[in-house]
């Protein structure tokens, strides 16, 4: 398995970005990363929210992907910057995510930066990060994934990002949910 999401530190916070190259046009893209029934079929959690800068969002969590002691309230964000179908900005819990789509010939690059302060959940994060993004490419294709299947994926992923970021991006155990 490819593992491309890197580290860095920007203005004292740490920062995953991943870049990926997706067989779809943006709009396509677009409507997965951003219609709450698109977005469950690949993320553990579904945003409630309205796509306008400023507009609060809710996180609810898939069935199949139970968090122990899931506070909805630990994960409202707000969503901060909004481009259709080119750039999604929002806050998730205290974090950022930022989602970039250009386009690139009949199909979209993705790249996907998701900025946090607690180093030690690096590796963690950043193998959860690419479970989602292989499994919004498989959504994409029309395949859906079990959950089993991606927690799999996740099990294969984390010894490797511990490599490549260190030890001290792996204080976080495996997550309850990806």
């Amino acid at each position: 398995m490819t593992m491309d999401g890197t580290l860095q530190k920007i203005d004292g916070r740490n920062v995953l970005r991943f870049e990926r190259r997706l067989a779809h046009p943006p709009e396509k893209v677009w409507r997965a990363l951003t219609e709450p029934a698109h977005v469950a079929e690949w993320f553990p959690a579904t945003p409630e929210w309205e796509l306008t800068p400023g507009a609060k969002i809710r996180f609810g969590m898939r069935d199949e992907a139970p968090v122990e002691g899931w506070d909805p309230a630990q994960f409202e964000g707000e969503v901060t910057a909004v481009d259709p179908p080119r750039l999604l900005e929002y806050t998730w819990a205290q974090e950022v995510l930022r989602w970039e789509l250009i386009p690139d010939g009949d199909g979209t690059v993705l790249v996907f930066v998701n900025t946090f302060d607690d180093l030690g959940k690096a590796a963690r994060d950043a193998a959860g990060w690419d479970v989602c993004l292989q499994v919004l490419e498989s959504v994409l294709g029309g395949q859906s994934v079990p959950w089993d299947d991606q927690m799999k994926r996740w099990d294969e992923l984390f010894p490797g990002y511990v490599e490549q970021l260190g030890p001290e991006a792996s204080v976080g155990g495996k997550p309850d949910a990806v």
